[in-house]
């Protein structure tokens, strides 16, 4: 009787050991796993600003370029509106008055 006493004793000191390495490897796995999670939402996190620096950057320099046609055109226009005037302005004037004497 005493030997399966302590058979079982055996038994329950094992399945105890078996147990708390369990438990001590879970929580070596979840210091892992938390390692892990940190270093990919850091990774994660510096490859989202990176590109969002990218795309920033891009649009900028697209918006730029738009402004700068825009600005070239707006100035080419001035110019022809300008010539045009300096051209014509007694023909405009004429026909202004013409107008105003017909009513």
């Amino acid at each position: 009787m005493d030997s399966i006493v302590n058979k079982l004793t055996e038994i329950e000191d094992a399945a105890e050991a078996i147990v708390k390495h369990a438990e001590d490897q879970k929580e070596v796995l979840n210091r892992e796993y938390d390692e892990k999670k940190k270093a990919f939402d850091e990774e994660l996190d510096a490859k989202t600003t990176a590109r969002l620096n990218e795309i920033r950057a891009d649009l900028e320099k697209k918006t730029s370029q738009i402004l700068e046609t825009q600005s070239d055109s707006s100035a080419g226009l001035i110019r022809s509106l300008q010539k045009e005037y300096e051209e014509k302005h007694t023909e405009y004037a004429r026909e202004i008055l013409k107008r105003i004497t017909e009513v």
